[in-house]
């Protein structure tokens, strides 16, 4: 089974944000990816004006190629 799950990273630990079911001392494999969202709020402005939809639509046409 392969699914995405959203996680916060804190104090050296990842807390998931989704619950996931897995049995007690099981196992995963984790890619991890920024949240775009994060990413553009931190450097909102430095490339001038753009609607935060925009940059998301573009993002995702970037991921798609």
């Amino acid at each position: 089974m392969s699914r995405v799950v959203r996680a916060r990273y804190e104090r050296g630990v990842l807390r998931l944000l989704d619950e996931v079911d897995l049995e007690d001392g099981e196992e995963v494999v984790i890619s991890i990816r920024r949240d775009i969202r994060f990413v553009l709020r931190k450097y909102k402005g430095a490339l001038g004006k753009a609607r935060l939809e925009e940059l998301l639509r573009l993002e995702e046409e970037a991921h798609a190629q």
